[in-house]
């Protein structure tokens, strides 16, 4: 073998440099993904940039962006969750993607797509990577870590662990909706930013190897994304609304809804209802509907503690 020039060794180095975060395989995904009817029109991998829901949603709004478009980034400089919230984490360590959808179901059905995503994406993971996952409403996804000692109870006895590991963020683009995940993938407790975030890694999930989590990921959404439109967007008939209320931690919590202006509400979280909004059932019997568009914060206040109440939103 002929020895490689020096400045090309260093190149291999940095890219290896962690052996235990390898690069996702574009061309392997392509492969896997992108073929002729399927959702999926282009997969793109950089290694790094501002935000991939930013650069997604400019190429929409351009119009050079097919129904389809996935973007995923190695890293992720300027993250953002509702709100304009920050989140990033190091390079490798996650899954930071943006998709391109164009649904063709009413527009006030479209609401629905952020908890479709969380839904397909909480599946995915459990069957692929074996882990308890659940939903925070509106736009999480927790894992289950049992033992944990973030989530005793008063007595010290081993909580639910609920953390983290992973948000969702649905924007408007050119024709469309551009929707971003971002997931903890095989962040070390010492690379969480905040210690109520988690990981897979830390979940026990039996894989870390983002390739499979990621096709996984896609493959449940495009399910799930078909399944929706053949009902029109009706979340009974497609069965989302029942899925996404069942594997859904916030429900039978006691719960504080801070609103604009000040104000707050505070209830036991009843259900979801069928345009997608959370109903808090307050102490003079009343129920409310509360839309995610709505919500400043929501926090638990019982004493079981739903992971990452304070954690930055992907």
């Amino acid at each position: 073998m002929t020895p490689q020039p020096p400045e090309n060794r260093d190149k291999d180095a940095g890219r290896w440099s962690d052996l235990s975060r390898p690069p996702l395989n574009a061309t392997a995904l392509r492969r896997a993904l992108v073929r002729p009817g399927a959702l999926w029109t282009s997969l793109d991998v950089v290694p790094a940039t501002g935000s991939t829901n930013t650069d997604l949603a400019a190429r929409a709004a351009e119009g050079t962006a097919e129904e389809g478009a996935v973007l995923v980034a190695e890293e992720q400089s300027a993250g953002r969750g509702r709100l304009n919230r920050s989140w990033s984490a190091p390079p490798r360590s996650g899954l930071f993607f943006s998709v391109y959808l164009t649904p063709r179901v009413p527009v006030q059905r479209w609401g629905w797509l952020p908890l479709l995503t969380g839904v397909a994406t909480a599946t995915a993971l459990s069957r692929t990577a074996g882990i308890d996952t659940s939903l925070k409403w509106p736009n999480d996804i927790l894992v289950s870590c049992p033992g944990d000692p973030a989530a005793a109870g008063p007595d010290g006895t081993p909580g639910t662990g609920e953390r983290k590991v992973g948000g969702i963020l649905a924007e408007r683009a050119g024709s469309g909706v551009v929707i971003g995940i971002g997931l903890n993938v095989s962040l070390t407790a010492g690379e969480l930013p905040v210690p109520t975030a988690g990981s897979l890694a830390l979940a026990g999930a039996r894989t870390t190897d983002r390739d499979p989590l990621l096709r996984a990921v896609l493959r449940s959404l495009e399910e799930w994304y078909a399944t929706w439109q053949s009902a029109v967007g009706d979340p009974g008939a497609s069965r989302l609304q029942e899925t996404y209320a069942a594997g859904c931690a916030t429900l039978g919590r006691s719960v504080r809804a801070e609103l604009p202006g000040d104000t707050a509400l505070t209830g036991e979280a009843v259900a979801i209802d069928g345009d997608g909004r959370l109903v808090l059932a307050t102490a003079n019997g009343v129920r409310h509907p509360v839309g995610a568009g709505d919500i400043i914060h929501l926090r638990a206040t019982a004493s079981r503690r739903s992971g990452g109440e304070d954690s930055p939103e992907p």
